[in-house]
């Protein structure tokens, strides 16, 4: 296919419709103490048949896909800020960050799956606030993960979120 047939072939933007929501009792956003947060994400029976989460409670964790549905379009970031609005740390592109005030408000968060009840899935740990549109669910598999000797994070980074699940 030519060049410019490809380009012409991508649309300039997409309709994704949330398969489920997130039941949590935190509906404040907030930057800290996520671990021990018990929360519900409720699947769409009218997206998803009931066999659609066989298997799932044999993996012990989740990588959930959601929008930041409480930011507003005006407040996207499409440069850089401080991290947490933290003026100690340096100022880092929004690409370069997990903030919510990206370009289009998707965040993906790792949680512990505490159970399957049908189309209701038992997590813990799950950054997301109540009512939060859940755009897809996948089980967290370490074959897709890199080798943590491979990994490479700022020196600070460990500090700055060392309160995040804690």
């Amino acid at each position: 296919m030519p060049q410019e047939q490809k380009a012409d072939a991508i649309p300039d933007s997409y309709l994704v419709r949330p398969i489920g929501t997130v039941c949590s009792p935190r509906s404040v956003p907030s930057h800290d103490h996520w671990g021990a947060v018990s929360a519900l994400i409720e699947l769409d029976p009218t997206q998803l048949e009931p066999d659609a989460v066989a298997g799932l409670d044999l993996f012990s964790h989740l990588e959930v896909v959601f929008r930041f549905h409480l930011v507003p379009e005006s407040a996207t970031v499409t440069g850089s800020c401080h991290p947490r609005g933290r003026t100690d740390l340096p100022r880092l592109g929004i690409l370069a960050q997990r903030l919510k005030e990206r370009p289009n408000r998707l965040g993906v968060s790792r949680c512990e799956l505490a159970g399957v009840d049908g189309l209701t899935l038992h997590v813990r740990g799950l950054d997301a606030l109540d009512g939060t549109p859940v755009l897809d669910v996948k089980p967290y598999q370490q074959i897709f993960q890199p080798e943590p000797e491979a990994v490479r994070e700022p020196t600070w980074l460990r500090a700055a979120m060392s309160a995040y699940y804690f």
